[in-house]
């Protein structure tokens, strides 16, 4: 069958899935440079990009004929999506994204590096980060997003942006309302989050 880039990314999908493999190949010309781009300015390493794209679309294939894929013509913020997790979990195995030892568990808060501390010292760190994991919690998944992103990805506001397919102001508006709940809360409270400096 002939396609062309007025065919809607559902009608491939569908003749994909009815046995035309080269209705995935056209989906796949259409958004190639797009995830790859997406995935090499968050990872910026073409290799390591190369192979996370390759998973992305094993990953989309493996959904798309196990019946799992229910996105409604959204196929490619879906693929992004997928990509965009595979980014994270390629940070946690480097370990530029810390884990909490023993578990899976994302802790974007251990990166603060332990310095000979006091048992007192030792306890008010663990209450510090305790309180500040609580607080990244009790954001809305999407505050939450851009604040990891921002502060422990060392992410731009554009990168963020295009990276979730929204625009700056968006990016920068969910910024300052996580910021606002995040200052609410402390002050509901009453917390402390100060390190001690002596």
């Amino acid at each position: 069958m002939c396609y062309n880039v007025s065919t809607h990314d559902q009608v491939l999908i569908s003749a994909y899935l009815q046995g035309d493999e080269s209705a995935f190949e056209f989906l796949l010309r259409r958004y190639q440079s797009k995830i790859f781009g997406k995935i090499l300015m968050v990872v910026r390493d073409r290799a390591v990009a190369e192979d996370i794209f390759q998973d992305a679309l094993m990953k989309a294939v493996f959904a798309m004929k196990s019946g799992s894929y229910n996105e409604e013509g959204k196929f490619l913020p879906w693929v992004m999506r997928i990509a965009h997790n595979l980014c994270i979990d390629h940070f946690r195995l480097k370990k530029k994204i810390p884990v909490q030892r023993g578990t899976d568990v994302y802790d974007p808060l251990s990166f603060i590096g332990d310095r000979e501390l006091n048992i007192e010292q030792s306890l008010h760190k663990r209450d510090v980060l305790e309180k500040t994991r609580a607080l990244l919690n009790i954001l809305p998944e999407e505050q939450k997003e851009i604040v990891l992103m921002r502060i422990y990805f060392d992410m731009s506001f554009k990168e963020i942006a295009d990276q979730l397919g929204i625009s700056i102001n968006t990016a920068l508006g969910r910024m300052r309302y996580a910021l606002i709940n995040l200052r609410k809360h402390i002050d509901l409270n009453e917390m402390e989050l100060v390190f001690d400096q002596k």
